[in-house]
């Protein structure tokens, strides 16, 4: 789009250019999709605004959408907010697996009664089938919030499951608790391929019912032929995590990980021991063998082995961790990280956990030092909570209460 400015009483033509990486409203039925981009939203201030519908043809409102009619859908599209403290949605960008929750979020329905959940039990039971089975699984396209009203940002083509992943990992129904109502509801994994361009061809494509064409991007014809994840994966530059990355992002998060600071500030050495249990909610495969009083600090030595393999197959490797009670904002320096790593013995390896973050110094010694050190911090720690089935305060409070009572 152009216009005439005048400069000095000559007419110059002057370009108006479009931000980067951002796609006009009025573009959006023929545009492509890209990694990242920006879609606009448009300011009517209704429903017409949405992007969506205009981008895929799909319905223009919940966090699932679809394109004809279930459960042979032409194409999906799941769109996060990433601002539901119970469900958190996340998308690692690091491994390229996405992590999203089904839609019956309140009691009173089965897990696979909502359509949300239906297409899930549908898409995950064709890919465990025959492999032909995966020729009948939709696209998957993924979209997150944008910064400013209707806005919407691309996040990629998915996939359900992932590679190395068991049947019964991929797709989990997870309990929960609302007042006194219990209900279920899914959590899925699926894998964003490595296309970083979506066609606005292969679009049309799969509208007219043939993803399988000319234009399907060849990460989309590998998987769906060949079962083949090739994943987009984005390693880091750097190789730590910084403190926003280690601190909560959510209010509940936020509220979890102050419960178990506040039940532990007074008797921070007691923190051991639920970061034992912490550690083994993580993964079971950890088991923590000797939790022992040292008199030097008054702290605690954990101390564990980790199994790998099966049951009459498997071996087991030893671990040490260093367990810190801080408020949020006070992160465990190199004086902590140092103790640990001078603790690990050959082909041992070590854990830090903590109710708040790791220092940039020490956490930059670890990685660029190659220690094997396994970081969990307060957003880690928040998130293993949730996973657990503790979707806030108040039932992070009871847990606490009845595994560490306080003593009076």
């Amino acid at each position: 789009m152009k216009h005439l400015s005048m400069k000095e009483g000559t007419a110059v033509r002057v370009e108006i250019v479009k931000p980067k990486g951002q796609v006009a409203f009025e573009d959006l039925r023929s545009a492509d999709l890209v990694i990242d981009a920006v879609y606009k939203g448009g300011k009517s201030g209704n429903l017409r605004d949405d992007v969506l519908s205009k981008l895929l043809g799909c319905g223009n409102a919940g966090g699932f959408r679809f394109l004809g009619k279930g459960p042979d859908y032409k194409l999906v599209v799941l769109f996060t907010t990433d601002n539901d403290p119970d469900w958190p949605d996340l998308l690692d960008p690091h491994t390229g697996l996405f992590v999203y929750y089904g839609d019956n979020k309140s009691p009173g329905h089965a897990a696979g009664s909502k359509k949300g959940n239906k297409l899930l039990e549908t898409i995950y039971n064709r890919l465990h089938a025959q492999p032909a089975e995966r020729r009948l699984i939709p696209p998957v396209f993924v979209f997150s919030r944008g910064i400013e009203g209707h806005d919407v940002v691309f996040r990629g083509l998915a996939v359900p499951g992932a590679e190395g992943m068991g049947t019964a990992e991929d797709l989990v129904a997870l309990w929960r608790t609302s007042g006194s109502s219990r209900f279920q509801n899914y959590k899925a994994v699926l894998s964003i391929l490595d296309v970083s361009v979506i066609p606005r061809a292969w679009i049309k494509d799969i509208q007219a019912g043939n993803p399988l064409s000319m234009n399907c991007p060849a990460g989309w014809k590998s998987w769906t032929e060949g079962g083949v994840y090739r994943t987009l994966k984005s390693p880091r530059t750097v190789g730590y995590r910084s403190e926003a990355e280690q601190i909560p992002s959510t209010s509940v998060e936020k509220e979890i990980i102050k419960t178990i600071y506040e039940h532990f500030q007074s008797r921070p050495h007691d923190f051991e021991l639920c970061a034992a249990e912490i550690i083994q909610l993580m993964d079971k495969r950890f088991e923590i063998t000797e939790i022992t009083r040292k008199s030097v600090d008054g702290g605690r030595d954990i101390i564990g082995k980790y199994n790998i393999g099966s049951a009459g197959n498997s071996i087991k490797i030893d671990f040490a961790v260093e367990a810190k009670c801080y408020a949020i904002n006070n992160s465990v320096g190199v004086r902590y990280t140092s103790r640990l790593i001078s603790r690990l013995r050959y082909r041992h390896f070590g854990i830090v956990i903590t109710t708040s973050y790791i220092a940039a110094q020490a956490y930059k010694e670890i990685v660029e030092d190659g220690h094997p050190v396994l970081v969990i911090a307060a957003r880690d720690i928040a998130r293993i909570m949730l996973e657990a089935g503790i979707s806030g305060a108040g039932e992070m409070k009871k847990w606490l209460e009845g595994k560490f009572p306080k003593m009076h």
